[in-house]
């Protein structure tokens, strides 16, 4: 079968248009989200309005698909997968394709050139390098304090950008970072960490200046689930296009991208591609991060605990359907101001096919990778919204004894092969802080005074002694037991509000 590429793509398989040779946008993390989400949203703008919007990608660090990608002269196809079928296309934007690890100078460069007027960003909640606890820059991450010390040779992402935009502000072109990961307000908390970074490292007034007055940082919300690329997802491309493409994207059939119109150079014509442009960005994150990635998150605990592979074998079976629903309802919603219009019950429905999506088999252990970062979003606000009010929320509570089954060593307990997958960078470290624990009490006591939730939040008897609760009894009775209990306190608190 021949090989993907500029020549065999198929006649009327391409989504949107292809992009000129001009690259206007910088984007790093070429991971598969970007290449299903923002690089579609740009293949279908170009569609509709023409522009120098092809895309300069730097992967973090693998070169696999920047190698793959290169072979097929950039294009690759998004096979998206629902109950209703099956149907692949290709994307062809990318005009550039760098790793960022072996080529950081381009990166640099390719941020402070007149040309590029956009720098996007899926480097996951991870790569803006900020504190659990404080929720500001992190000097005491081993790549930023190299940074600070050496702010012309940067290795973390935070270092990275603030140098393509000190270069940048010599000629003083207007320029816009955009934020497409899961983090609320994700805009502004990229202003603060750039800012925080060219401050500590000594950037001089008039590059602090530039990017005061002439870099924008918009705030967005993304949404769309894509799981990772399987050998299965090669061969049906395959078949479906009659090309091998090394470098397919499964994804839903659904997408989702909500915008603050705050960009200082321009953009293409995301809005006539689907995007929302709206001044309520923030409601829509809160919506996203807490109803459907704080549920995603307590999912695949409750799932990879019960052996379940998947999200849709997950999403089957009734004790975490019970406790998804309790969380939105009693821990969630009461913390969320719901965009003007907004059909929350037919959001919800929605989330329940997404989640029962089987062709698109999201892994319970991709889902519940980096824990540590993600809950970080996803529970502390809303745990402390309920703990203000009296109420403790059980099944935040629950989701936090979940994730710290999954990683933690627990004497006499084995988590699963799907826990026992999940990546987490903290992983070593709550080894560490659960070494001398000799009950599943003890363990949990000593991951949530580690540092890696909010001093606020696990300062709270009520909250940390629900955690320890809930740990010991799935360890001693069961992830099942622990997300009754769970769901049962809930409700009957629920019944006792005045």
């Amino acid at each position: 079968m021949r090989r993907l590429t500029r020549t065999t793509t198929p006649g009327g398989a391409l989504i949107g248009e292809s992009a000129p040779e001009t690259a206007g946008i910088v984007h790093l993390g070429l991971g598969n989200f970007h290449r299903a989400h923002a690089a579609v949203y740009t293949a279908r703008a170009l569609a509709h309005e023409a522009g120098d919007w092809g895309i300069h990608g730097f992967a973090n660090r693998s070169r696999r698909v920047v190698d793959a990608l290169r072979a097929q002269d950039g294009r690759y196809s998004v096979l998206e997968l629902s109950e209703r079928g099956r149907g692949a296309a290709v994307v062809d934007v990318h005009r550039g394709l760098d790793v960022l690890a072996e080529t950081p100078d381009a990166f640099v460069a390719s941020v402070s050139d007149p040309a590029r007027r956009i720098l996007t960003l899926t480097v996951s909640e991870a790569g803006y390098c900020r504190s659990a606890r404080t929720g500001a820059l992190d000097a005491d991450l081993p790549e930023v304090r190299h940074d600070l010390g050496a702010p012309e040779r940067p290795r973390s992402t935070v270092g990275l950008i603030a140098r393509g935009l000190a270069v940048r502000a010599a000629d003083g072109e207007p320029f816009t970072v955009l934020s497409c990961d899961n983090l609320t307000a994700n805009g502004a908390a990229t202003r603060a960490v750039v800012t925080e970074f060219l401050e500590a490292s000594g950037a001089s007034s008039d590059v602090l200046d530039y990017v005061a007055g002439h870099v924008s940082f918009p705030d967005s919300m993304v949404d769309r689930i894509v799981p990772a690329t399987v050998p299965e997802t090669i061969e049906e491309v395959g078949r479906i296009l009659g090309v091998r493409d090394e470098a397919p994207v499964p994804a839903e059939d659904f997408a989702m991208w909500v915008l603050e119109d705050s960009f200082a150079a321009g953009r293409p014509a995301w809005d006539r591609a689907g995007a929302i442009f709206s001044d309520e960005v923030e409601a829509y994150e809160l919506v996203k991060l807490r109803l459907l990635n704080g549920s995603h998150s307590l999912i695949a605990s409750l799932g990879a605990l019960d052996g379940r592979e998947t999200i849709a074998d997950a999403w089957g079976e009734e004790f975490v359907r019970d406790a998804v629903h309790a969380v939105v309802e009693d821990d969630y919603l009461p913390t969320i101001r719901l965009p003007r219009g907004f059909d929350v019950a037919a959001y919800l429905e929605q989330l329940s096919h997404r989640w029962g999506n089987a062709p698109l088999a999201h892994g319970t252990r991709q889902v519940g990778t980096d824990g540590s970062v993600k809950l970080l979003q996803r529970v502390p606000e809303p745990a402390l919204f309920a703990l203000r009010r009296g109420r403790v929320p059980h099944l935040l509570a629950l989701t936090v004894a979940g994730w710290i089954c999954c990683v933690t060593p627990l004497q006499g307990f084995a988590p699963g092969p799907f826990a026992d997958a999940m990546r987490e960078p903290a992983r070593e470290r709550i080894a560490e802080l659960a070494r001398a624990a000799t009950t599943p009490r003890e363990s949990a006591r000593a991951v949530l005074g580690g540092g890696l939730l909010p001093d606020a939040l696990v300062a709270s008897p009520a909250f940390a002694g629900r955690v320890e609760e809930l740990v010991e009894t799935i360890v001693r009775h069961g992830v099942r037991a622990a997300a009754s209990d769970a769901v049962a306190a809930s409700s009957a608190d629920q019944r006792e509000k005045p």
